[in-house]
């Protein structure tokens, strides 16, 4: 059986974009990478991916937002990919791209959503007083970080925790938890069905980590 191809957005370091390369190294990982891209033409990244493919595509420079999406687009369709992972891709979406790939295109998140979406997650995880913080797969809708939730894992936050400290028990989980969803995304245990994230039920059990 064919495993759907899935190319993977950077704009940075791919920590993320790491841990699914690693795992689609497995013979039963049911998603096979195709390319990893960047608008960042220096993004550390690109030099991590081993033998799978990579472009830079940067965004200064052309017109607008849809105008660099749309040739990111090209190069996804050109390359067989049918699922696109966004790991740490710092530039807000069109409607164009994300309706190009409605129901193909996730998001990994570093907070519990709907709680904290945007920026400075930890930061404001601490200065809320949370008892538990976490990740979240989405899909990836037009609103930023709005998506309906896949999978999502969630650590404790200790009391002398700082942004640094709760930061890397979160990643910790991100590595876990990312390749995970894209696993019932790919194998249709998770969909997208009128605007809603549906979950096969030997899925359901999967999709949630325990608290660490």
């Amino acid at each position: 059986m064919t495993r759907p191809r899935f190319a993977v957005l950077i704009s940075g370091r791919g920590s993320n974009m790491q841990a699914l390369l690693a795992a689609a190294r497995a013979p039963d990982f049911p998603a096979e990478p195709a390319l990893v891209l960047s608008n960042v033409a220096d993004a550390p990244g690109l030099s991590l991916t081993g033998t799978v493919p990579t472009a830079a595509i940067p965004h200064r420079g052309q017109p607008d937002r849809e105008a660099h999406e749309r040739l990111l687009a090209e190069a996804i369709d050109a390359s067989g990919a049918t699922l696109v992972c966004l790991a740490g891709y710092m530039r807000r979406l069109t409607p164009f791209l994300v309706r190009h790939y409605a129901g193909r295109m996730i998001n990994i998140h570093p907070s519990l959503l709907p709680s904290f979406p945007g920026l400075d997650t930890h930061a404001r995880a601490l200065a809320a007083g949370v008892r538990l913080h976490g990740c979240t797969v989405h899909f990836v809708s037009e609103g930023v970080d709005e998506g309906p939730i896949i999978a999502q894992a969630a650590v404790a936050v200790a009391p002398d925790d700082t942004e640094d400290t709760l930061a890397a028990r979160v990643l910790a989980q991100e590595h876990a938890l990312y390749p995970r969803a894209l696993a019932l995304v790919a194998t249709g245990r998770a969909r997208l069905v009128d605007g809603r994230c549906v979950l096969d039920a030997p899925a359901v059990a999967g999709a949630f980590a325990n608290p660490a």
